[in-house]
């Protein structure tokens, strides 16, 4: 049986961590309310972060690092506090639930996502002189790294991937374009993942590596932001490889063998994201009850309303079952048990859930809703784009029947 109940030290890490951003992250978004309140402050011509910005970003992951926050998904191995999948729903989930959408120095910044940025597990990949050299200025939240499989042609089906690199003595040249790079305008290496065996890759049994690329590199441009979803910049970009050499001691692993290491850390990843759309929709909820106690209609309040009850209700049944989805699945990882299909019931149901959830309590809501002053508009956008990365609701589901279809039926 699983045991749901919360750790104490667990509960006093996530107490801290809230402490932590209550006293550094929002004093900070204060002090500079105009510079983080209107996008075009924020980002620049090109939607780039603003230097300003930028050097708050980079002032919050160090002290986010200092306390131990930063780096306490990483593995032991790697300096970081080795917590596990049950540890990271309950502290995105509270995390979320507390602040809500926006707070440009919180998301991906106090936590970094597992396998993109801070301690991604790919670094145990590293040879060891290589990664003592870096490891210090990664952690300390000094530099920053990215993660470069997508393309624009190389989404959901990654055996359509372009980029190759070729040997040449004892460097590496890669040649290509990555799309959808969370960090790529911003970071100081890059993990770049290209072709090396065609005839491998051709036939789907490999022929993939994965490289440590220096982003200051000659040949490698990542000054291209990609805007979405109404934002007028992102964090999120091209990586341009033109002719880059890098040299053998940055392979990341063996050669050939890159597609593994690619997908080490996504489980965790895609959990973490869950507990997000589970923590925001919670954060949601509770502003749209407490709004239908106080707002009247017709001479009630429209919490005495069936219809307004009923969304309510509707709200709290999707998030219940969306939560204990993602214990369960974070409970049989941590047991070692197999749970590809549950890791991919959880991503889709959570991040759909989180859709519904918040159009329902923009709903209740009415005109007040779609108002920037109540933050639901932006909950809806940002939750709407975490039905795509890390795999889609499609590309679930037929993960999910392909398992089934396999013969793991259990449930």
């Amino acid at each position: 049986m699983v045991d749901f109940s919360v750790p104490d030290d667990l509960k006093e890490i996530c107490d801290g961590l809230l402490q932590f951003v209550d006293r550094e992250v929002l004093t900070l978004e204060e002090a500079n309310r105009d510079l983080l309140e209107h996008e075009r402050n924020t980002f620049d011509e090109t939607g780039r972060f603003v230097p300003e910005v930028q050097a708050l970003r980079k002032q919050v992951r160090m002290k986010s690092a200092a306390a131990g926050f930063y780096t306490m998904f990483g593995a032991e191995e790697l300096g970081g506090a080795g917590l596990g999948p049950l540890s990271a729903v309950y502290i995105h989930d509270r995390l979320n639930a507390r602040y809500g959408p926006g707070h440009y120095l919180i998301q991906e910044v106090v936590i970094p996502s597992p396998f993109t940025n801070g301690l991604s597990p790919v670094l145990r990949h590293l040879r060891p002189e290589l990664r003592d050299k870096l490891l210090p200025g990664i952690a300390s939240g000094e530099r920053t790294l990215c993660f470069g499989l997508s393309e624009p042609d190389a989404g959901s089906d990654v055996f359509a991937m372009r980029t190759r690199a070729v040997r040449d003595g004892d460097h590496w040249v890669l040649n290509g374009v990555k799309q959808w790079i969370t960090n790529g305008p911003y970071a100081d290496y890059a993990m770049v993942f290209a072709v090396t065996d065609p005839e491998q890759f051709a036939q789907r049994q490999g022929g993939v590596t994965g490289f440590l690329v220096d982003t200051a590199s000659p040949g490698f441009d990542n000054s291209t932001v990609i805007r979405y979803m109404g934002h007028q910049g992102s964090e999120i970009g091209f990586l341009n490889l033109e002719n880059v050499r890098v040299h053998e001691s940055r392979v990341l692993g063996e050669v050939n063998g890159g597609f593994k290491i690619a997908i080490g850390g996504v489980n965790v990843g895609r959990l973490g994201l869950a507990a997000k759309c589970i923590g925001m929709s919670r954060w949601a909820l509770e502003q749209a009850v407490e709004y239908a106690k106080i707002r009247k209609t017709f001479g009630k309040a429209i919490a005495e309303h069936q219809a307004i009850q009923f969304m309510l209700a509707e709200c709290a049944m999707d998030i219940y079952a969306g939560k204990n989805m993602a214990l369960n699945c974070a409970w049989k990882l941590e047991q070692g048990l197999p749970a590809l299909k549950e890791i991919s019931m959880v991503k889709a149901f959570c991040t759909e859930m989180g859709n519904r959830v918040m159009d329902r309590v923009i709903q209740v809501h009415g005109g007040m809703g779609l108002t920037n002053e109540m933050r639901f508009e932006e909950g809806y956008r940002f939750i709407r784009t975490l039905r795509i990365p890390d795999g889609t609701a499609e590309i679930q589901r037929r993960t999910i029947a392909r398992q089934l279809l396999a013969g793991d039926i259990q449930l």
